[in-house]
């Protein structure tokens, strides 16, 4: 009877204990949301109040006098269209071009047979912390013709040594069962990477896809840097950083210059307006990767 009424006892104690860690555990997740939420949404919400109306303060998550104002301002500037045309094929063709050629390489390194292939991974860390510079990587790109091109957004960034490392690691952790079997069965090794090893990478393979589109959708720099001169390689993030740089430059205008100039927006608004416009399209495409990115991070990770 002791040791039923004691079971009893402890049982209760440990469904108070769970219920204690349930509450807690949803009360913390409940307010890292809202923390991490809360930036977001206070940007929408200038984004989409009256620039005037804005410098009152005072915008919390709902705007206090609705406008597209800021938006309108965003979308007519010129050349935007053909930006975010370069920029979605800059970032499509980027990320796959990118993930073949780091899977491929991944490949040939996990292969225990391939000679050197230690030193050319330390060899490949080494070039993550220490490069030519900017000068002399601009006068390698204009002598290999890459510069006023759309070929300086790809070509480039096909390779990085920490995506390919992390497809390595991760290959690294398959069963060699699975290709030794395949080896004999008469299998080559174009026909286990292709039908053996990249059906099990997936998780990998989405986190670096993630990792380089947003790499690819997020840069503006060598647009600036290589085809400044080329309006018809302009990229979205490089006219809507133009465009931020020319409103911030009519901060110290009077009240109505700026308003002739800009519509009656205001640098912070049409900042907002520009962040979502730039932050909507993976924002939409990160929930169907989530799965395969959380995974592939795990266990992806650098690590001999």
């Amino acid at each position: 009877m002791e040791s039923t009424e004691n079971k009893k006892r402890h049982r209760k104690k440990s469904s108070k204990a769970d219920i204690a860690f349930t509450v807690f555990n949803s009360i913390f997740m409940i307010l890292f949301v809202i923390i991490t939420l809360y930036p977001v949404l206070n940007t929408l919400a200038i984004s989409l109040n009256d620039g005037t109306d804005a410098l009152r303060g005072g915008i919390h998550l709902f705007p206090r006098k609705f406008t597209w104002k800021n938006y309108t301002t965003v979308l007519e500037k010129n050349n935007l269209i053909t930006g975010a045309v370069i920029t979605v094929a800059r970032t499509v063709l980027g990320t796959l071009t990118a993930l073949l050629a780091n899977a491929i390489l991944a490949f040939i390194v996990s292969r225990p047979r391939f000679m050197f292939r230690k030193q050319l991974s330390l060899f490949w860390v080494i070039t993550m912390y220490v490069n030519g510079g900017l000068i002399p990587t601009f006068i390698l790109f204009k002598g290999l013709g890459l510069t006023n091109s759309f070929w300086v957004y790809i070509i480039p960034g096909m390779l990085s040594a920490f995506n390919m490392l992390v497809i390595r690691t991760y290959m690294n952790g398959l069963p060699d069962s699975l290709v030794e079997s395949a080896q004999l069965d008469g299998a080559g090794y174009t026909t286990i990477f292709i039908k053996i090893i990249s059906p099990l990478c997936k998780p990998v393979y989405a986190t670096v896809a993630l990792f380089v589109a947003v790499g690819q959708w997020n840069s503006w720099f060598d647009a600036m840097l290589y085809n400044r001169m080329s309006g018809e390689y302009t990229t979205l993030q490089y006219e809507l950083m133009k465009l931020l740089s020319s409103v911030t430059s009519t901060q110290g205008a009077s009240a109505e210059t700026m308003k002739n100039a800009t519509g009656a927006v205001t640098p912070a608004s049409v900042r907002a307006a520009a962040t979502i416009i730039t932050m909507l399209p993976i924002i939409c495409i990160y929930p169907f990767l989530q799965k395969y990115f959380v995974t592939g991070l795990t266990l992806g990770g650098v690590k001999e």
